[in-house]
């Protein structure tokens, strides 16, 4: 069986570091702000459902609609898992993480607010097989939870 997984948060969450820490060496890794347009995206995405690929969306995913738009084609493949990760998305620690990123990296401020302001949590019942719970711990590294609605 092979595993997609999807991210969701805000710029500055965390998302490509728990990337690198936790699928960098088991999953191909589909991200918009690598590939550039949906067209090269969708060609990656159709390539790794096509082998069968384990991969990542690693984009902000903020509404059910724009996590719609890969789960629709995932779930017409019985051979995938499908994980979800919802990242803690407090706007002041996403703000201070944002504000230490290079400037090739960082958004602006009021991109990350919008970005917070349009945030939709996700839910099991979009098709999800599991789903995650994912905030940076003090001392670094990832805390990592099982998804509750109270969360």
């Amino acid at each position: 069986m092979s595993e997609a997984v999807i991210f969701t948060g805000a710029q500055a969450s965390g998302k490509s570091t728990y990337y690198i820490d936790r699928y960098f060496r088991t999953h191909v890794r589909i991200s918009l702000d690598l590939l550039r347009t949906r067209r090269r995206e969708q060609k990656l995405l159709d390539y790794c459902l096509n082998t069968e690929m384990a991969f990542v969306i690693d984009n902000t995913n903020l509404t059910i609609k724009d996590r719609r738009r890969y789960i629709n084609q995932i779930s017409l493949m019985p051979q995938y898992e499908f994980t979800g990760c919802y990242f803690q998305s407090k706007i002041e620690p996403c703000l201070s993480r944002n504000s230490s990123r290079s400037e090739a990296e960082s958004v602006p401020d009021i991109g990350v607010r919008n970005t917070h302001a349009k945030l939709e949590m996700p839910s099991i019942d979009e098709g999800f097989t599991r789903l995650w719970y994912i905030s940076i711990a003090r001392a670094g590294g990832f805390i990592v939870e099982p998804w509750s609605d109270e969360i």
